[in-house]
């Protein structure tokens, strides 16, 4: 049994008596709390303390360090977002330029606004044959690297689940004297079973975060951040755990983590089984469907991650998440222009992995092509000028793009540094209207998170022709207000600040 939880419920069953927070005593008889409140405490004697640990939450981020293999592992109760922000800041003095991956994860660019960083940026295009983005390379990073860069920034793997060559990457920004920082968010189990891509931490990056709760069993909101090497400076890393993790951290969370190091201690090779087995299964049952395919293995490593993609642009990747989720009960993790993604896992059970199969069959049977404008609402794509098509995944040969859908990125003119523009005057107008102007917030489709523009990028008509699709199709797009009218609103900065 995990100690941490172990000892957990030892205290719900003695003597002791709670004169402390927090306020349900360890003592509700009903509703959601009954059980939780049990193993739900704060930092009393003889249960350590999560920023100065020497006690039990020393021991479990120890049992955590070694199996990850790190210099130094650290309980993360406020997320993987928490993570970046202390990483970035670890590392990174307040005007630095750093090096990023663009579709970077929304809290990255929160730390960059919290130090005033300027930002320079890598790009990657998509999976060869796909419509979703294949990872950052070392090539793309090694021409953007130069004296005035402090540190790097990048996430591997992607959200569709392709890993980076982390240690190419590691040796090129190590040439420079800089760490790297790999937000590994959706790579919690790598480097645990030869049947997944191996960690970063092994492959030589300096900061690593993992969300543990992604694709491993532990409680929402869960993470861990890993540091190694001699060039992040260890008390100032703590120092800023300490600023951005919660004075209160749960106790519920930090056991679910210890349990979940538990697992992979001890049953890691059952739970791998079963999720090699998963995913082969829904490779295999499904390969003779003609407009809906998975990749395998060999475009996407993780088998975590199940990509449906549609062949043909017969539906949208919106149309097939809701048919999935509408028709088959079947809730995926998200819908992109042409694709939709499950994570499954060796906690999934064989009769949900056998109802994604066969839904996924009897979907590809049903799709016509002719029938499809009339009757699926399928994204209808905007022509250039040149008369190609502007659509995601068409040939870009001389442009980079976003990792979440395709974009463009040449689309995004930075005229004004995100710290400025954040918090300059806005105000909303709407989006037909905003070609040229100076965006004042963050736009992104959720999940996964990751900007299609950012404040101080400047917007341009065929972002707001991308975004104005996914409206039309009823996507998932932070950033974009409604009137009464529903009209669709976009804030950008008032003239008389964009000229500062």
């Amino acid at each position: 049994m995990p100690e941490l939880y172990d000892h957990l419920l030892q205290l719900n069953e003695s003597d002791l008596y709670p004169f402390h927070m927090p306020g349900h005593k360890r003592n509700v008889t009903s509703g959601v709390l009954k059980e939780i409140s049990k193993i739900d405490i704060t930092e009393i004697d003889g249960f350590d303390n999560l920023h100065d640990a020497h006690g039990i939450i020393a021991t479990a981020q120890a049992r955590a360090n070694r199996l990850y293999g790190a210099d130094e592992t650290f309980f993360l109760v406020n997320g993987s977002s928490c993570g970046v922000l202390a990483a970035v800041s670890a590392v990174a003095d307040e005007g630095d330029c750093v090096l990023a991956a663009r579709a970077s994860h929304r809290s990255f660019y929160h730390a960059a606004y919290l130090k005033h960083l300027r930002l320079k940026y890598v790009d990657s295009g998509n999976a060869e044959g796909y419509e979703f983005p294949d990872a950052v390379t070392v090539k793309a990073i090694e021409n953007q690297l130069d004296p005035t860069v402090k540190a790097v920034f990048i996430t591997s793997p992607t959200y569709e689940g392709i890993p980076a060559d982390i240690e190419g990457i590691a040796e090129a920004v190590h040439r420079y004297g800089i760490p790297l920082i790999v937000d590994e968010a959706h790579g919690a189990h790598f480097g645990f079973d030869p049947g997944v891509p191996d960690s970063a931490v092994h492959q030589g990056a300096d900061l690593v975060i993992h969300s543990v709760h992604k694709t491993l069993p532990s409680m929402t909101q869960t993470a861990l951040l890993h540091v190694q090497g001699k060039l992040v400076k260890r008390e100032r890393l703590r120092r800023y755990l300490r600023i951005y993790q919660s004075s209160s951290p749960s106790y519920v969370f930090m056991a679910s983590m210890d349990a979940c190091m538990d697992m992979l201690e001890k049953d890691r090779e059952e739970w791998f089984e079963r999720l090699i087995r998963y995913h082969d299964f829904l490779c295999s049952h499904t390969k003779e469907c003609i407009h809906l395919h998975m990749p395998d293995e060999s475009v996407i490593p993780d088998p975590c991650k199940i990509v449906i993609a549609v062949q043909d642009h017969s539906i949208t990747g919106q149309n097939l998440y809701e048919i999935l989720r509408e028709k088959y009960h079947l809730q995926m993790e998200m819908a992109g222009a042409y694709h939709v993604l499950a994570i499954i896992s060796g906690n999934d059970t064989e009769e949900g992995i056998r109802r994604l199969a066969d839904a996924v069959n009897e979907i590809d049977a049903s799709v016509s092509i002719q029938n499809v404008q009339e009757n699926t609402g399928a994204i209808k794509i905007p022509q250039s000028k040149s008369g190609g098509s502007d659509r995601p995944g068409a040939d870009r040969s001389e442009e980079s793009t976003d990792e979440q859908t395709g974009r463009e990125t040449e689309n995004a003119d930075a005229v004004m540094q995100l710290y400025r523009a954040w918090d300059a005057d806005t105000e909303l107008i709407p989006i037909e209207k905003a070609a040229g102007r100076i965006a004042g917030e963050f736009i992104n489709l959720y999940p996964p998170g990751t900007p299609l523009i950012v404040p101080g990028e400047r917007f341009e008509r065929k972002l707001l022709q991308q975004l104005q699709i996914y409206i039309d199709n009823r996507m998932n797009l932070q950033g974009i207000e409604t009137d009464r009218d529903e009209n669709s609103l976009v804030t950008v900065i008032r003239q008389t600040e964009d000229k500062r």
